[in-house]
Parts: structure tokens; sequence; C-alpha cells
């Protein structure tokens, strides 16, 4: 049994990794750990009095919450971002720049006006570690079958391969490759808030052994 890696090509695309969601959202909003999230709460904060608050345990008198007024967070009544410089509210945005696990959940945000009334949103927040580097390597059997492994650091993560341009078998880390390959496989991979990719080429485990 022989190993071959080389790497041929590596594209790493972090550039996506600062997220933006808003608290009418339908879907979860996806954060990259790490990196900096920004939740529109409200486009104009003129008029309203806000409180942020988690549902751990689904109580408003004890889950962690945040007041914000006049745009600003009030830190003496905000531990659910206690001891946290780096979560700040500008413009109706709550900004949150470098996020930690502990930031996925459920949240609310409750609305009110002067005049006494109160509306509220709902947020689901997923945390997911983005996708580290990707690596491909290619064992060949004495029979000449050639296995393609990958691999790459990162939460919920999901592969596809091709081989000179057209799709393989997606969804798993490996795949078994034809006696006789020959030409530049790919992998790649991606979760919610990343994706990358290596290229290598790769010539018939006959040619090698």
């Amino acid at each position: 049994m022989m190993l071959i890696s080389g790497l041929m090509l590596l594209l790493q695309t972090a550039a996506c990794l600062d997220r933006f969601c808003r608290f009418n959202q339908f879907d979860p909003c996806y954060a990259a750990l790490g990196h900096k999230l920004n939740v529109l709460m409200l486009l104009d904060t003129s008029e309203y009095d806000m409180k942020i608050q988690k549902r751990i345990n689904y109580n408003k008198g004890t889950d962690p919450l945040c007041r914000v007024k006049n745009d600003m967070i009030k830190k003496n009544e905000c531990d659910l971002y206690s001891n946290r410089r780096e979560v700040t509210v500008i413009n109706g945005t709550l900004i949150i720049n470098r996020v930690i696990r502990a930031d996925s959940g459920n949240y609310t945000t409750f609305f009110y006006r002067s005049d006494g009334t109160e509306t509220s949103t709902d947020l689901q927040v997923n945390v997911e570690a983005p996708i580290g580097s990707v690596e491909v390597s290619i064992i060949c059997s004495s029979s000449g079958v050639m296995r393609a492994s990958c691999s790459s650091e990162g939460d919920q993560l999901l592969y596809s391969w091709t081989l000179n341009g057209d799709s393989l078998m997606d969804g798993n880390s490996s795949i078994n490759l034809d006696v006789g390959t020959d030409g530049n496989i790919t992998c790649s991979v991606k979760n919610h808030v990343s994706h990358g990719q290596t290229t290598i080429n790769v010539k018939s485990c006959s040619s090698e052994l």
C-alpha cells in the first residue's frame, strides 16, 4: 500500500466570515466562531427602548438580558454581555466583534415605546467553527485501487468531489477511485459560515507502484 499526497491548488475562502442577520428573519442566524456578527434589531431606534434576552429557561425574570437605550448598551443592566467590550450597538445593530460558543441560542428582543406599547421578535443563533485548511491524500492498494481522503477542521462539514471538473459522489470525506484514474481531483468542504477546496493531481496507481 502506498500513500500519495500532493498539494496543487489550495483555495480557502474566508471573505464571508463576517455575518449579517436581523431579528425578524425566519431562518436561523449562523455566526462564525471568533469572527464578527452583525444583527439588525431596528432601523430607527429613536422611539424605542430595547431589551435583548437569551432564552435559556424561558423565564423573563431570570434569563440573562441586556437593555439598550438611545442606541447604547446600559452596562449596569446587561448581564448577557457582561465583561465583553467587543459587544456594542450602533445604529440599531447589535455588533459582536468576536463570536464565542456561548453566543449560540435563542434570543428575543423586546421593543418598548413611550406610549407603553410593547412588541417583540425572535432569533435563533447557531455558532459554527469555520473550516481550516483542506487536505487531500490518495492511498493506493496493491491491487491498484485508489482511495481519496479529505480532511479539514470546523463544524458541520459537508464534502463534495470532482475529477477533472466532473462531479463525483458527494457527502463523504473519502471515496474510492477506479483503477486507472488520472487527472485533477478536487475536494470541496463547506459549512454554513465558510468554504474551501484543495485540488491535487493523481495518476493511476500502477504508475506509482
